[in-house]
């Protein structure tokens, strides 16, 4: 690992300062970015460590009922808070299932959005688009855990298990630097399988400063359920969010199938929304939500998992 400078910033003024230093990179937990460092994938000359900046570590509720959770506040608190577990059981469940404890003691939500694929050929150096290359290594050698989804070039699956609850939230993510902006999910991981330096659509000298829940997205029937080849302690196989909101709307997002989350048509969602629907009409809507997806050679048992996950949770919706 080579030589960098570490920075402590407490204000915001200083943090955008030091990110506008070439070479520099936010640090959260260092969960996977000290990782990225080991392994040469990135060199940074500075590391800003944005974990002591003022509100960086709490969870507050705000005037109009939505609730702030700053971008260094970490899993564990996440998964146990009693409020998210209230108001926000999907995000707290997500929570619960990333990695192992000591990880998720560590990891901050703004580290979690913000980590890298693990496709072992980015990971091993490989020539791809996100290595210095222009293609996808994967699409003809092993991909057994790539993406089903056809977004671009790259076919590596986007890891981050909050970052799939978050999109069902309908969840902004605030982005500071020369101003303040908040984005959707969407909008954050936006080209993500073009986009050969990140996942994420920050630019220059941003941070993630906080993640915002709606209120709207507070309470109703909320799910998450992650499939893994083992029990625990593993990334996401297939994952899949689902909320329906008091008002009735429903969202259905899956994750370990694209290089961001990926939601269901809300053509779909509407029709699960409506309720009572028979095992015929889901048989018909899963068939609809999956027709457009692209499984690789050793992947399609992911169309497989993916169905069954939303079988269950249009069932279980569409009755609530």
């Amino acid at each position: 690992m080579h030589d960098f400078r570490y920075t402590q910033p407490t204000t915001s003024d200083d943090a955008l300062r030091a990110l506008g230093t070439p070479g520099a990179l936010p640090l959260g937990g260092g969960t996977d970015l000290l990782v990225t460092i080991k392994e040469q994938l990135v060199r940074p000359e500075e590391l800003v460590d944005l974990r002591f900046l003022p509100g960086a570590r709490e969870i507050t509720t705000v005037a109009d009922g939505s609730v702030r959770i700053g971008a260094a506040v970490r899993i564990a608190d996440l998964a146990s808070h009693p409020m998210i577990i209230a108001q926000y059981a999907v995000l707290a469940e997500a929570a619960r299932q990333v990695g192992t404890p000591a990880l998720r003691n560590m990891g901050t939500i703004g580290g979690n959005l913000g980590q890298r694929p693990r496709c072992w050929y980015f990971r091993r150096a490989v020539p791809c688009l996100k290595n210095g290359g222009t293609g996808c290594a994967a699409i003809e050698g092993e991909n057994q855990y790539h993406g089903i989804v056809d977004e671009g070039t790259c076919r590596a699956v986007h890891p981050s298990d909050p970052a799939v609850a978050l999109a069902a939230l309908d969840a902004l993510v605030e982005i500071t630097g020369a101003a303040t902006r908040t984005v959707t999910i969407d909008d954050l991981f936006h080209g993500a399988a073009n986009n050969p330096a990140a996942e994420m659509t920050l630019q220059a000298g941003e941070m993630i400063s906080a993640v915002i829940l709606p209120a709207k997205s507070a309470g109703g029937t909320q799910r998450y359920v992650k499939l893994m080849q083992r029990g625990a302690w593993d990334f996401a196989l297939v994952s899949l969010a689902a909320v329906q909101r008091t008002d009735g709307n429903v969202r259905m997002v899956l994750g370990g199938v694209a290089a961001a989350p990926w939601r269901v048509n809300p053509s779909i969602e509407e029709d699960v929304g409506s309720g009572g629907l028979d095992a015929e009409s889901i048989d018909a809507l899963t068939e609809r939500a999956l027709y457009d997806v692209a499984p690789l050679s050793n992947n399609a048992y992911k169309v497989t998992q993916a169905a069954a996950l939303l079988k269950d949770a249009m069932r279980d919706l569409s009755h609530a």
